[in-house]
Order: C-alpha cells, then structure tokens, then sequence
C-alpha cells in the first residue's frame, strides 16, 4: 500500500500545473447536468460550481489511484489495522453494510457482533414500545434521554432532530439529549420531564466519561430528589464495551455493546446512535437508514471518480485545500431539519483530519483539514453570508437540499410554496456566488468566482439521510488518506482532559492552572 505523503506524488505536482476553472464562465447548464453522481439513498452530488475542469479532473483521478484511495478503503473493510495510531482496525462500515471479507478478533466475527447488538436493541424496544417493560411507578416509557458527549451526543442528536418531523404522528418515543457538564444543561432538560415515564441512555464506551458520569450522577440525584420512589436502575441503559465497568453494572435495566474499532464521531450507525434513534422511531426507520448508508458505502469503492461521489469531493476538497489555499468550508443545508448536521461534521472532519503529523509522526509541510461551519439556509442568508459573498476570504461552500418539504405543512403564498421559495433561494445563491455581479457602485460589486457543491434529492428520508453520513464519513475518510494521516484517532483531545483532572485533584504544580482556577472559583 502506498502511504506517502501529498507533497511527493508525482500527481500532486501534476495538478499544481493547471489552471483552476473560471466558474464565473463555464457554469452551464450541460455542465451543471454532466458533473453530477449518485450517491444511493436517492441523493446525488454536484460539483458543477466547483473550480475543475477536464484537465484537472483527469489529474485528480491519477491522486487518487497512485495514492491508491480505494485499495485503502478496501483494507479497512478487510479488517487491516487502519488507525496506526492505537494499532486498532476501523470498522463502522460493518454495522451497515455486507463485507465480502470476516473481519475476527480474538475469535469474534465483528460483523456479527454488531448485527447481534442491533438485534437486542430491536427486541428491547418492542418491549418498551408494547408496554412489555414499564418504569418502576408503572408507567410506560415515552421519553428518552440521551446522556454522552462529542461523538455520542452529536451525531445521534442530529439524526434524530433530522428525521423526528418525518416520523410525525408515528414516533414512539420522544428523545432529548444531555452532553455539556455545564449543570444548565441537565436542568434544562430535565425540569419538565416526567422522570416515571423516562428511559435514560448512558453512553460511554469506556465506562469513564467524565461528563457523562457526572451527569448521570446528577440525574440519578434530580429522580431521588423529585420522586423518590423511583428505583433508578429500572429506568436506565447503557450502551458500553463489554469490559468497561458499566457492562455488568446492576444499576442498568440492560446494556448494549460498542467496541474499541469504532471511533466516537463515526459511531452513529452503531449501538450509539442504534438504541435512541430504535427507541425513538421503531427499527424500521432505523433500518432504512442504514441501507441508505450502506448502498452509498459501496459507492465509495467505485475505482473512477466521475462515479464515486464521496471521493470526487474528497479530491475537490484537497485541490481547494492544497493548491488553491482555501481554509475554510461552510456546510449550508437548506433543510431546517438538518439543524445540527453541521455540527456532527464539524467532529467529524476536525477530529478526524485536524493533524499536523502524518501516519508515522512525521511534521507535514502542507495543510491537512479545514475549518468546518455551518447554520440552516435560509437563516445563514441573514447571518453570515455578507461575508462568504464579499468578504476577503474565498470560502468554498456545501449545499444540501431537497425538492419536497419533509413534512405535510407546506402552503402555496403569492403563487408559490414555501418549500419553493427555500429552493428558489438555494438556487439563487449558488449562482450568485459562482457568477457575481458587476456594479460600478463596489459597495455593490459582487466579484463571484466563490466555489460550492450540492447534495440534493427528492426529500429527507431515512434513506437519504443515512446516505449523507455516509458520504461525509468516507470523504473525511479519503481525504485522510490523501495527506496520509490517521483520521481515526484524536490525541489532540486528551491534553485538556489530563489537565482537568490535576485541577481537580489538586496535584497541579501549574501556577497558571491554579491561578486560572482561583479566578473561576474552583
């Protein structure tokens, strides 16, 4: 397998030789139609607006084989230690689609291990759904609270949010969320919940999590505290490793398992994101998400580029990166319903390719992931977008959008509907950064030439959606391995936590940390 690093392929420097695009030019309706791919889950990707012509495409193409990108993603499906870092195999892609290969450790088909987790999660909640299971005073369970952080919070909170208008008058169960040790924020979710009728989810795959224990701690004290009666272990699960000390606890109604091959951000499709999203919606929505997923994941191994979306932008995103020196990415989905998805791909790609070393701890001398941002259009139109229309920084954007309304609310004002008038905007606003507009007043000028993408389809579903994780979890993924890092680990999160914990022990030996701490009142 070749890991080499960018900067010394013979493709790289080949690209830098051409010219980026004029946009402000070539975006045509032939090639707003050509430079489009399928992605599964009915959702496709567009790169029409982006810098890239032929010449560039071809040289984007030849990256991609002599870093041979595929043949990688191939070995993380055959199960190859992929995460040098902790010398560990990464395997999410198994908890949703076929691999032809078994993946075993220590004597234990992976794959089925996680189908098996899923199993149980399905029959648990048939269970809490029919009533079979009942809290502790005897009523039925129609909350659940989520409690976990970074990657156990942000994805399965932003699917949720994403999909709980299509499950309109179907859902089972509703589901909140708790992840900041900041104590507001448990208040906040909990001083109007009815605690007889909640099922809590305490996620930690290590089973010591140091917000996620403390908020549990403080949950258990508010039902204490506000019904006393309550036996707490009736009205709590885990999901967890097998060895980690919560597994065997009896202080949970049941848990289910994760495993070290899982990173925390990638980890939705997992038990992580499987028991909430199963409790909430029923395993039917959940299964179709996965397929979405799956059928994606395998378009991912497309060898050709102009058929593998997630590597096309993967690529487009290198040359956006590395040769035009854009540092910034804006995520604009025109779907109120996608409210967080920004901020679970934040995680995802900051956590994962925010690295200055490569695979074998050598400094790079090229840049490596960009800033990730993004809010809800049109909302972002009347925010932020001044700057990303005429601000000195180039900021290439990501659009998503869909032709229909997730929900039956839509009404026809002044000749048109409001999901039209939102598509309208979306489509004006790609236009409008890629063409400009000429004023002799340069208050007014609009210089264009700003690059975007789009993934669209015919509406949010939990088939599309599970596309779209899909697609950014393998672009990251790619993309990680075009600068030749491990996007699979996160040393970068552990110095705070080890600082934190001197804090409160008192053994620092920092006057800055104490001092620092006396302010704040520690």
């Amino acid at each position: 397998m070749n890991y080499e690093n960018l900067d010394k392929t013979a493709a790289f420097t080949n690209l830098k030789e051409f010219s980026p695009a004029d946009i402000k030019q070539v975006l045509t309706a032939e090639r707003i139609q050509k430079m489009d791919i399928p992605l599964g889950g009915g959702m496709r990707y567009n790169y029409a607006a982006q810098p890239v012509n032929e010449e560039i495409i071809n040289a984007l193409q030849d990256l991609s084989h002599e870093l041979e990108c595929v043949e990688k993603f191939k070995a993380v499906l055959r199960g190859e230690i992929m995460n040098p870092g902790e010398g560990r195999m990464v395997l999410h892609h198994l908890t949703r689609m076929e691999s032809e290969n078994t993946v075993v450790f220590e004597g234990k088909n992976q794959q089925d291990f996680y189908k098996k987790q899923q199993k149980r999660i399905e029959l648990f909640a048939e269970k809490i759904h029919s009533g079979q299971l009942k809290g502790s005073t005897g009523k039925m369970f129609k909350t659940v609270i989520q409690i976990g952080i970074g990657g156990s919070d942000l994805g399965p909170r932003a699917l949720y949010l994403a999909l709980k208008g299509y499950a309109g008058d179907n859902l089972k169960m509703e589901a909140r969320f708790i992840s900041n040790v900041d104590p507001d924020d448990a208040a906040s979710v909990l001083g109007d919940t009815d605690l007889e009728s909640t099922l809590f989810i305490l996620v930690s795959k290590s089973g010591t999590t140091q917000e996620t224990l403390a908020n549990r701690e403080l949950a258990l004290t508010w039902m204490k505290k506000k019904n006393p009666e309550l036996d707490p272990s009736k009205h709590m699960i885990a999901v967890t490793s097998a060895t980690s000390p919560l597994a065997t606890s009896d202080d949970f109604l049941d848990s289910f398992y994760i495993d070290d091959f899982i990173g925390g951000r990638y980890s939705s499709t997992s038990a992580v994101g499987g028991a909430v999203l199963t409790l909430a919606f029923g395993k039917e929505i959940f299964r179709e998400f996965l397929q979405g997923a799956a059928e994606t994941d395998k378009k991912a191994l497309e060898p050709s580029i102009r058929e593998n979306a997630p590597l096309m932008d993967a690529l487009i995103g290198v040359y956006l990166r590395n040769v035009l020196d854009y540092p910034i990415t804006a995520i604009l989905p025109y779907s109120q319903a996608l409210v967080r998805f920004p901020a679970h791909l934040q995680q995802l790609d900051m956590e994962s390719n925010g690295k200055c070393v490569n695979r074998n701890g050598e400094p790079l001398s090229y840049k490596t992931g960009p800033v990730i941002f993004g809010e809800p259009g049109t909302n972002g139109q009347h925010s932020f977008y001044q700057l990303l229309h005429q601000g000195t920084d180039v900021i290439p954007l990501q659009f998503i959008g869909f032709r229909k309304p997730q929900q039956n609310t839509d009404v026809t004002i002044e000749g048109t509907t409001n999901q039209t008038k939102l598509n309208a905007n979306l489509t004006a606003q790609i236009v409008a950064f890629a063409k400009g507009s000429n004023n002799s007043n340069p208050n007014k000028n609009f210089n264009g030439g700003r690059p975007s993408s789009l993934l669209y389809g015919e509406k949010l579903t939990p088939g599309s959606l599970g596309a779209l994780l899909s697609h950014y979890e393998n672009k990251v993924m790619f993309q990680g391995f075009l600068w030749n890092i491990n996007s699979f680990d996160q040393e970068g999160v552990q110095l705070g936590k080890v600082l934190t914990k001197q804090i409160l022990s008192g053994s620092s030996n920092d006057a800055a940390l104490e001092t620092l701490g006396e302010i704040l009142g520690i």
